[in-house]
């Protein structure tokens, strides 16, 4: 429980460094965020992905509301009871106004009353959180209905064009493979940052929420994935070679990766759900630049890094990514609403020593999962195949 002095205090300060701090690159989410519906708004995404500044810029765009960040230390002791206080506090230092934006809003027990009390008094809130899970559970079943979820990543290649103020190109694109988006390392130039952050959100995310003790296996485990990107793993196999008590562990310390955005998994495409749930599963990683700086084999590997920046740049559109295997592969195919809309080929170079396989395994998914269209995504080719489309990464992901 905090008083309303230190209340006061801490939203004074806030507001002080509010006022100074700049609003950044306008992040392209900007534009598809509007907060004249009477839901919460939620933002949440890998730590320092830019959601803070995403909602200051969405204050500057909308020119109203009151700011509370609950990460603040000093708002340790903040609980869902001082509601009342906050919100006169609030009033005080921003003048009476029925917008609301908190930030890292997870950090407050029971937080989802916090925000359905406000929503009860027609009051529009905007959030950030850094845990998909801790958000999607509470959300689930306190505001049933009453929320507008948006996910932030960092940068994308055109956002991170734009921050440096440079053309799209190979030379681009190939540079934000392997430093990747995150804000803080194009604006600092340190890509000793990431190491950093790394550590952080082992510590905060997954080790002190989830009370962890086994955090030497844990983090190898994590570093083992991230450095083998791209490539088929099972549950139990990572349980024999990491000698975990349970395959049980290992299910959990990855849904715990997942949760805190740090990699994604997906499953071999199957139209039998029991089939995709008992099949190996690949992994892939938030950004490129967190891979390059916390792993020694990936660095090299023009092929994953690729890999892994075509599969972020679909997870950003698609919700549902699955690799096709049967004869031969293909590396992604997504869906909508039950239907198959996409197949994705990646690698760096089309020549004759993989021109046949990464085609046939292209076409293949295309014919069996009835698709009219194809693409093949490289470094810096441009042709068209028939039906199938190829693209250089620059001009792709610009898109």
């Amino acid at each position: 429980m905090l008083s309303k002095e230190a209340l006061q205090k801490i939203a004074e300060s806030q507001k002080n460094e509010l006022e100074i701090v700049e609003t950044g690159t306008k992040r392209a989410l900007l534009e598809k965020i509007t907060i004249d519906v009477p839901h919460a708004i939620i933002l949440s995404g890998i730590r320092r992905c830019g959601k803070s500044t995403l909602l200051k810029q969405l204050m500057k765009k909308t020119k109203q509301g009151a700011y509370f960040n609950f990460e603040d230390p000093r708002a340790l002791f903040f609980e869902v009871s001082d509601i009342d206080k906050l919100q006169e506090t609030l009033d005080e230092v921003y003048g009476k106004n029925d917008c609301y934006f908190f930030d890292e809003i997870q950090t407050v027990p029971n937080w989802e009353r916090l925000i359905r009390g406000l929503l009860d008094r027609n009051k529009k809130c905007m959030l950030t959180g850094s845990n998909v899970s801790l958000l999607s559970k509470e959300i689930g079943t306190k505001l049933t209905g009453r929320h507008l979820t948006y996910e932030l990543f960092p940068f994308s290649y055109s956002e991170t064009l734009q921050f440096n103020q440079q053309k799209q190109s190979r030379i681009t694109a190939e540079q934000y493979l392997t430093e990747g988006g995150f804000p803080e390392v194009h604006k600092y130039k340190r890509k000793d940052i990431l190491r950093e952050l790394f550590d952080d959100i082992i510590a905060r995310d997954i080790i002190a929420r989830y009370g962890l003790r086994e955090t030497k296996l844990l983090k190898e485990l994590l570093l083992f994935l991230l450095s083998n990107i791209g490539k088929e793993y099972s549950n139990n196999n990572l349980a024999k070679t990491f000698e975990f008590g349970s395959v049980s562990t290992v299910i959990s310390y990855i849904s715990y990766f997942e949760e805190s955005y740090l990699i994604f998994t997906i499953p071999k495409f199957d139209f039998s759900y029991k089939k995709q749930i008992i099949n190996p599963k690949k992994v892939y990683c938030i950004d490129g630049g967190m891979i390059t700086a916390n792993t020694v084999s990936f660095t090299e590997d023009k092929g994953r890094v690729l890999e892994n920046a075509v599969f972020i740049h679909l997870r950003k559109k698609y919700k549902e990514i699955y690799y096709f295997k049967d004869k031969h592969e293909c590396d992604f195919v997504t869906r909508e609403k039950g239907k198959i809309t996409n197949a994705v080929q990646v690698c760096t170079e089309l020549n004759e020593e993989n021109r046949e396989r990464e085609i046939a395994g292209l076409q293949e998914a295309m014919k069996k999962l009835k698709l009219q269209t194809g693409t093949i995504i490289t470094l810096n080719q441009e042709d068209k195949l028939g039906s199938i489309k190829i693209e250089p990464v620059w001009k792709w992901m610009n898109t």
